[in-house]
């Protein structure tokens, strides 16, 4: 039962985030990219801070506190690249494109567990591989085999959204989920105001529809969200939950049409279509080896 529930909160955070492209994109008519970061992490780094100690006073003292705090750190340098190369690509490309190359974040996961772990990639999970490489060919390749700069940055978004599933996957099992949430905000909001400095984004010149969109992305989109994430990823392994976030790109495509009235073509459909299909299919073959592992050892009894 834990387990439905949980998969059942990660497509609430799925159907939350897809609304979040739109957000964003509304957000950059009046914000820049490393402001809008800023403003979000410091709202989810409150929110987060104050859950923390709610929890802290129930919970006790924390055993290994460095620990989590370095674990929240290594989450929050790769929320903070994942979301900073997105909304920059954001920037340059469509709502629907950038869902959907985000997306792809899911087929590298398994490659990073095997790095790391030693984890098996099986032939589903090259196929996956593939598949999505063509589908990052129709979706965004331009007619010179070139790809525009927007797609680019979000593709290399998806690798530190990859890294930020799996670093949640491995430390939610041996720390408290809202010490690494509070951490792993404050890390990226902190990783925000330098970058906002660095760039020289220091005009802040917002309209009421960019703070309302900022206040859904530091509140619901940021806060609610990877609470659930985090306490949904301890039932659920980060290849099945990955294959569950994936969605996120099917609800940024349809809010993209509905909201923001975004143009989509035949090509794109097919394409999007593809990169969907190898997200599912890059995770089927640990799903099925988990599945024959439990049918062994439920023999065995």
């Amino acid at each position: 039962m834990k387990k439905w529930l949980a998969i059942g909160g990660l497509i609430l955070v799925t159907v939350i985030w897809g609304g979040g492209f739109v957000a964003s994109d509304m957000a950059l008519g009046s914000m820049k990219p490393f402001q809008i970061m800023m403003v979000r992490f410091l709202l989810a780094s409150v929110l987060m801070g104050m859950i923390s100690m709610g929890q802290h006073k129930k919970e006790g003292k924390l055993e290994n506190r460095a620990g989590a705090i370095k674990a929240g750190i290594l989450m929050g340098i790769a929320l903070f690249a994942g979301f900073a190369l997105q909304i920059i690509g954001l920037q340059y490309t469509t709502p629907s494109k950038n869902a959907f190359l985000t997306a792809l974040n899911v087929v590298i996961v398994p490659f990073i567990a095997f790095i790391i772990l030693k984890k098996k990639v099986g032939m589903k999970g090259i196929i996956g591989a593939i598949m999505s490489v063509i589908g990052v060919a129709l979706l965004s390749l331009n007619g010179n085999l070139t790809l525009s700069l927007g797609d680019g940055l979000t593709l290399l978004c998806a690798v530190g959204f990859a890294f930020q599933i799996f670093f949640t996957g491995e430390f939610v099992k041996k720390y408290p989920a809202s010490v690494l949430n509070m951490v792993q905000m404050i890390t990226a909001f902190v990783l925000s105001a330098v970058s906002l400095v660095i760039f020289g984004e220091n005009d802040l010149q917002v309209t009421t529809q960019g703070w309302l969109s900022v206040l859904y992305l530091g509140v619901i989109s940021t806060t609610v969200c990877y609470l659930l994430q985090t306490a949904c990823q301890k039932y659920v392994d980060e290849t099945k939950a990955a294959i569950v976030l994936s969605m996120e790109s099917v609800f940024g495509t349809i809010f993209s049409i509905i909201i923001l009235h975004e143009v989509i073509t035949l090509r794109m459909v097919i394409g999007c279509a593809i990169i969907l299909a190898a997200v599912i299919i890059s995770n089927l073959s640990e799903t099925e080896g988990e599945a024959k592992d439990e049918e062994i050892q439920c023999s065995n009894f």
